[in-house]
């Protein structure tokens, strides 16, 4: 790292605990048939310096969308956002804020090393190397990005955005493509530069990337936030457990009628009961069923999140 990166946190005064706000934010845009509709609406959100944040929400939720005006891509019709005390404008500007996003930005030609030096050179005080060996691209220093995997491509990704050693990285679906230990090492590098003051906001559909890596899940739905805390607050908010057994198609058929059971899903030999009363289903299951190897768990956070946005879009009041 060079003396000038060491000194630059130094020289970002700290004026506020947070990192971004969004305040009353709303963005509207027109279908091609004329027809207005409301990708965000309202929505408030304050997330705190050193913070990673998992940002999830249904296929149109509004997430895409808060994501760009937190870029500057793009400006809410009304509200107001800001990072770091600045527009989003500015603080991509300084190089305080950057992204990985899911695709673009990398010319198919170049090698990796190529790449992120080519860059890098945007930045002054950026260190080629060191974000090479971040994003765990030594092996591939010498490959062309059109011989790079799609996985490998969002370590490239991952290094470029590192080059300006920002204070805040957005990622949106930063891990599509990468093999189970290429993931593990990514968060692992995340969950070190968050350990060193950077404030992290990811989007992914890998719940279980948001349940084991994020500090906070911000749950968005019609362009709202619905649900905001931990991953085990928003998965105690939602009632109910999940009973699971190793039982004939014929008594799952019977179990599943039950006043106690909301769902039931096969998977394998194993079927999975949705149910409000635990106790109830425990009884059925073993005094009138030939059910084995009995397990009872929390709702996961995949669960609690269908389970909320299900609410919402019945009418329902969302949790807060």
């Amino acid at each position: 790292m060079t003396l000038e990166t060491q000194l630059r946190p130094a020289a970002r005064e700290v004026t506020s605990p947070d990192a971004a706000v969004l305040s009353t934010v709303v963005k509207r845009f027109t279908t091609a048939k004329g027809e207005e509709f409301t990708a965000v609406n309202g929505l408030d959100l304050r997330i705190r310096r050193g913070e990673i944040v998992a940002f999830l929400g249904p296929n149109g939720a509004g997430k895409t969308t808060t994501i760009d005006m937190l870029l500057g891509l793009t400006r809410p019709d009304s509200g107001h956002v800001e990072l770091f005390g600045q527009t989003p404008q500015q603080a991509v500007r300084t190089g305080r804020v950057a992204a990985v996003l899911q695709s673009g930005g990398l010319l198919p030609d170049l090698t990796v090393e190529a790449t992120v030096r080519m860059l890098g050179s945007l930045h002054p005080a950026a260190d080629a190397e060191q974000v090479i060996a971040r994003a765990g691209l030594t092996a591939l220093r010498d490959r062309r990005v059109a011989e790079c995997s799609g996985g490998e491509q969002q370590r490239l990704r991952f290094a470029v955005a590192l080059l300006s050693d920002p204070d805040f990285l957005v990622l949106d679906e930063p891990t599509a493509g990468m093999d189970v230990v290429a993931r593990r090492e990514f968060w692992a590098t995340v969950r070190e530069d968050a350990e060193r003051g950077m404030t992290v906001m990811f989007a992914t559909h890998y719940m279980e990337e948001a349940d084991q890596f994020a500090d906070r899940v911000v749950l968005i739905d019609q362009g709202r936030i619905v649900a905001d805390g931990s991953a085990s607050s928003i998965r105690a908010a939602t009632s109910g457990r999940t009973v699971s057994a190793l039982i004939s198609p014929h008594d799952a058929q019977t179990v599943a009628a039950s006043h106690a059971v909301r769902s039931c899903a096969a998977r394998g030999d194993r079927h999975y009961f949705d149910t409000t009363d635990s106790d109830a289903l425990l009884r059925l299951l073993v005094n009138q069923t030939s059910a084995t190897e009995i397990e009872v768990a929390p709702r996961s956070l995949e669960e609690a999140f269908v389970a909320i946005t299900n609410q919402g879009r019945t009418g329902q009041e969302g949790l807060r």
